[in-house]
């Protein structure tokens, strides 16, 4: 065999580490559905393995325990929101986006507001990450609200920080009125929350003349 034929012929390796990741990603998929179905606590490692099609030792190859599951599960979440959102960009208009996440990934929506809800508890296995996850979201709205202060954009009397706690309760409080309610007009309704918003937010000689536009 020639030496240009070797190199373009199989890879044993890395087929094995394509595979591995393909097993891996059917793993996660199933443990979403399922969660988002069940909760943590209705959903065991026998059922997902059966769910992925791998056996109990093919998920634990990968995920070592239910807990790792589930913080791999929320890894997903903040990977696709990290993937979409624009930290550096304008505040009102990252908000508008959030309503493509539910066209986009809504297996990601249920399972978060399923674990968000069933890791209330302090002694639940998520309870901690998700507490630092709210905190950590809650300074990047903050700070983006103080950057368009500092650049005259916003008013200055906002409370960046509790402006922040009320723009994230709105968007959980979206998603888990959508999981009931699947008919809700999510971009209509998205739409009029940050038009809310840019008014609200505007300094005061703005406002006015929004005001008296809509006269």
């Amino acid at each position: 065999m020639s030496a240009v034929s070797a190199a373009s012929g199989p890879r044993p390796y890395e087929a094995l580490l394509a595979k591995g990741e393909d097993r891996k990603q059917r793993i996660l998929a199933a443990a979403e559905n399922l969660l988002a179905r069940n909760g943590w606590r209705n959903t065991s490692l026998a059922q997902i393995a059966r769910e992925a099609g791998v056996s109990a030792a093919g998920l634990l190859h990968h995920f070592e325990s239910k807990e790792a599951l589930l913080h791999a599960v929320l890894d997903a979440r903040d990977f696709d929101d990290d993937t979409h959102a624009d930290r550096g960009g304008d505040l009102i208009a990252n908000i508008g986006r959030v309503a493509e996440r539910f066209d986009r990934a809504p297996e990601l929506v249920g399972t978060f507001t399923v674990l968000l809800v069933e890791n209330i508890q302090p002694d639940a296995p998520l309870h901690d990450r998700l507490v630092a996850r709210q905190q950590a979201a809650v300074a990047i709205v903050a700070d983006a609200i103080r950057r368009g202060q500092s650049s005259g954009r916003y008013r200055p009397d906002l409370d960046p920080a509790a402006k922040a706690v009320e723009i994230l309760a709105f968007v959980n409080g979206m998603e888990t009125a959508w999981l009931l309610d699947p008919s809700i007009p999510l971009a209509a309704v998205f739409k009029g929350y940050t038009e809310s918003l840019a008014r609200d937010f505007a300094p005061a000689p703005a406002r006015a003349v929004e005001e008296r536009n809509s006269i």
